[in-house]
């Protein structure tokens, strides 16, 4: 069993950063591919970035590629998500994740194990 939590979310203007934390509570984090999603109103959730379990394998959505970095620390049972030059379309609620196979990484329905989430609002 694992347990996800989220912090880090928050106001900013367009064109800051943020820090996204994904704290996780149980001893089998580091045997998971970890992924964030967001969300806005109305619309599916949409991948944005996934770490493999060892760190060594990263991807990202087109949206998001070269502005955004994923990590994880196992030792501490926590992943990030640094998010720079921040866009208004940026804006949704950011949710962490842990599916068993990097292969499934894009596939929310394939993830065993969520966050309640973070609110992230770019303004103009």
């Amino acid at each position: 069993q694992l347990q996800l939590a989220e912090s880090g979310g928050g106001l900013v203007q367009a064109g800051a950063s943020l820090r996204l934390f994904c704290k996780a509570s149980g001893t089998t984090f580091g045997g998971y591919t970890m992924g964030w999603f967001r969300q806005t109103p109305g619309k599916e959730q949409e991948f944005v970035a996934a770490i493999s379990a060892g760190g060594t394998r990263t991807d990202y959505s087109d949206s998001v590629k070269g502005r955004c970095t994923i990590s994880r620390d196992n030792a501490n049972n926590t992943m990030y998500l640094q998010m720079n030059s921040l866009k208004l379309e940026d804006t949704a609620i950011y949710t962490c994740g842990a599916t068993p196979s990097f292969n499934d990484r894009d596939t929310p329905s394939l993830y065993y194990f969520w966050g309640q989430g973070t609110q992230v609002t770019v303004s103009s």
